[in-house]
């Protein structure tokens, strides 16, 4: 089985963190090619780069016919319906993927995120997943994607911050990390709090895993039609 975890900026450091947590969740006999976007923002945080990444996120995907399941590794789930419509194998963005899994493990979920314009689009993706119900809100650490990069502790402390007022106050029984730019944080947080913390990047991987051995496929009739 072969899976493409795409990052549809152009950062290749944070490509390159998305790779290892991915080549981390994936079974033996799992090839994972990771790749990012040639043109377009260098960092996704808001609408204005959720729209000007979509063309430079296809034409990466295009130039890997040959895999079982494609990956999204953006939180915003960038692009989904467009790749979805593009290819007939399964596409999981990576936002998704970490909603359903805290979804299956908790009674109720926190998002933990980057910047505070990216919480009204993740609310949206909620709604639209019909997940909405389940989650107890989206904090954001108002720390820009890239600061994400550099590991500092001052960052991690951000993020700490927030996952504690998720659990003493919003009732939090999982966390979601709101950024692929955290995936390297996902053990470390887990076993601080003593409750699940859930990487997209890694969900995304095993679910995409579960959708091949399933034999199941991208639906063509209608909604996702390529023609």
């Amino acid at each position: 089985m072969k899976i493409l975890v795409v990052n549809p900026n152009t950062t290749t450091s944070m490509t390159k963190k998305i790779g290892l947590a991915a080549r981390a969740a994936a079974r033996p006999g799992t090839e994972i090619v990771v790749a990012n976007s040639q043109n377009g923002p260098a960092s996704i945080q808001g609408f204005l780069d959720v729209a000007t990444c979509v063309p430079g996120l296809l034409e990466e995907v295009a130039q890997h016919p040959d895999v079982d399941a494609i990956v999204i590794a953006c939180f915003d789930d960038t692009g989904l319906d467009a790749v979805r419509s593009l290819v007939t194998v399964p596409v999981l963005g990576i936002g998704e993927a970490a909603y359903h899994a805290a979804s299956m493990i908790a009674v109720k979920f926190s998002v933990v995120t980057t910047l505070s314009r990216s919480v009204y689009g993740l609310e949206n993706n909620l709604l639209k997943y019909g997940l909405a119900q389940k989650c107890t809100g989206v904090r954001a650490t108002d720390i820009p994607v890239l600061k994400l990069e550099e590991g500092d502790r001052a960052t991690v402390d951000k993020i700490r911050l927030e996952i504690r007022a998720a659990i003493d106050q919003d009732q939090a029984e999982a966390i979601v990390l709101g950024c692929a730019g955290m995936a390297d944080l996902m053990a470390q947080l887990s076993d601080e709090f003593q409750l699940p913390v859930v990487d997209g990047v890694a969900a995304g991987v095993a679910l995409s895993e579960a959708l091949v051995n399933s034999n199941l496929t991208t639906s063509k009739i209608r909604t996702y039609a390529s023609v």
